[in-house]
This record gives C-alpha cells, structure tokens and sequence, in this order.
C-alpha cells in the first residue's frame, strides 16, 4: 500500500505516474509496472524524492540509464526514481595537466566520456560504449578496452537514509572487478547510500588523439555487439576466461526462449527479440550457466542486477 502522503509529497516534487511498464524505461525493453514512478530531473528533486520515500518508510528503487538491469515481469513495488541529474562543477584545473571535476550521478557516462574528450581530458574515453550512467558506473566499477571507473574516481557525494549527504573517499569504496561497496551492500540488504556526484580527476593529453581513441571504441562496439535490445554483458568474465567463449563453445550462441535468446554476434549477450519476458531471459541465464559448468567446470556469476517480483535476484 502507497501511503497517500508519499504520493502528496512526490507530487511536489515532480510528476508521478503509478503502475509505469518499466519496459519502457530499461535497455532490455522488459520488465513489469512501478507501483509509482518519479522522474528526478536535477539533484534538488533527486534528495527530495529520497528524503520523501524514506520518510514515509516506503521502499524506492534508483534507475539510471536502465542498462545493466534485468527487472522482473512483476515490476518493482514502491517508488522508483529515474535519475536525471546531470550538472557539472569544475573544482579545480590546471590548463594542459589536470581537472577535478564534480559530475552528477544521473550524467550517461558515455556523454561524460564524449563531453571530455572533446575538451582534451583523457581518463574517460575507453567508456564511449557504456549505456549506463555515471553513478551506476562507480556502483558496478564499469569497465572497457583497459579502463575502469574506480582509475579516476576520486570522492562520491552520497545521501544516507540515517545521516542525510555524507563525502567518501575512494579509498572507502571498496572498488574490485565490477563491484563495489555499494554492489556488495545492496545485493545484502536491497538498499544502501545513493550516490549524488561523483568526483573525477582528468588528465591533458591531445583531443585528436583521444577522438581517434574514441572512434576506435566506438568501431569495436558496433562490430561485436548486438544491435537488439539487451542488458549489456550477462556474465562477469571467470578468472583466465572469457564467459562469452565459454558460452559458444557450449553450443549454446544463438538458442532461443520464446522472444530472448543468446546473441547470435556475441553470446554474453541475451537478446530481446521482439516482446521477452523476463523469465524467458532468467531461464536462458540459468541454462547458460548450467551448460558451462558441466563442459568447462567453471562456474558464471551474473553481471546484470536482477530485481522485482519475479526476478530471482543476483546469484554470488
């Protein structure tokens, strides 16, 4: 039940819609209704919607970019905040050697990656491919083409449901291969802090060399990734193997469940081939996983979040 002085409250704030088909709002085109739902279009409204959903004790779900996220065909009960907060503060620069600058956590990181670039700022540009926000990036420690996220963050900005906007260090995060804190915290208890911004430190190197950078990242991507719907990679890679080699060489690169199925390009990649479900997806997450280890004896663990009713939740 949604307390009625939550919606009052959200409806301050922003416009809520109830029972949004949050299909609409993941990169894999799937997933059922959120009882309410909260576009937070700056930072003002985003700790609003938050202090307003904690105030009421009602769960509340962030949703950045959508990608990277498989949500059950049951939807996600309470409120979910779609993060648009996007502004950018210089905090300090050193023309032709460095920039600390302040991002905030709802900026797509492939748009950060692109903006600076272009500026001459180098430390970003492996990300040009990444689907996900800047915030969802720092949580999963995003990574390509020899680049990570935790390399050139520097402090988070974070609002706690106890202790309200809290500053931590890099060195608090807990940064490893595709995890974080928050991912071990959240796969846990379900909750945690909420990162607000996030501070970053470039370095100055040559902008056409970078743009040729990019435009390499971007050729690669287009190659080897699929054009359908997707979540982005399924599996993390096991150590000393690749978990798309591992799937095709189970023979299982293409198979098909109802409308998802194994990339026929990449098999990393589950794909939605018109109206998936789901369970089609999670049906498909489990045979792969149960293909590998009885041909290889090696065990894959998802790298997607799965999440509402429905959903069976992240395996370790």
């Amino acid at each position: 039940m949604i307390p009625h002085s939550l919606v009052r409250k959200l409806e301050g704030i922003g416009p809520v819609t109830r029972d949004e088909p949050l299909a609409r709002r993941t990169s894999w085109r799937i997933g059922g209704p959120a009882d309410l739902y909260l576009i937070a279009r700056d930072r003002a409204q985003l700790v609003a919607a938050l202090a307003a959903a904690w105030e009421c004790e009602t769960p509340v779900f962030l949703l950045g970019a959508g990608s990277n996220l498989l949500v059950g065909d049951g939807g996600i009960r309470g409120l979910v905040i779609e993060n648009w907060a996007q502004d950018v503060t210089v905090l300090d620069e050193a023309p032709g050697r460095r920039l600390l600058v302040r991002v905030e956590s709802g900026m797509p990181i492939a748009r950060a990656a692109y903006r600076f670039s272009r500026a001459g700022w180098q430390g970003l540009e492996w990300a040009v491919g990444i689907p996900g926000t800047l915030g969802g990036a720092v949580v999963s420690n995003a990574g390509a083409h020899g680049g990570t996220t935790s390399e050139v963050v520097r402090a988070v900005r974070v609002m706690t449901h106890d202790e309200g906007e809290v500053e931590l260090a890099a060195g608090e995060l807990g940064f490893g291969y595709r995890t974080s804190n928050f991912l071990r915290l959240w796969r846990r208890e379900g909750a945690g802090p909420v990162i607000l911004s996030v501070d970053l430190e470039l370095t100055a190197a040559d902008p056409q060399a970078l743009q040729g950078l990019v435009a390499q990242h971007t050729a690669y991507r287009r190659a080897t990734q699929p054009s359908q719907p997707s979540g982005g990679s399924v599996f993390v890679n096991p150590p000393g193997h690749k978990a798309g080699w591992l799937i095709e060489h189970s023979g299982l690169k293409g198979h098909r469940i109802g409308d998802a199925q194994i990339s026929e390009k990449h098999a990393n990649f589950i794909v939605n081939r018109g109206r998936a479900r789901a369970a089609e997806v999670q049906e498909l997450i489990c045979l792969a996983r149960e293909r590998v280890r009885a041909t290889f004896g090696v065990a894959l663990h998802t790298e997607i979040e799965l999440v509402g009713e429905g959903a069976q939740g992240r395996q370790p």
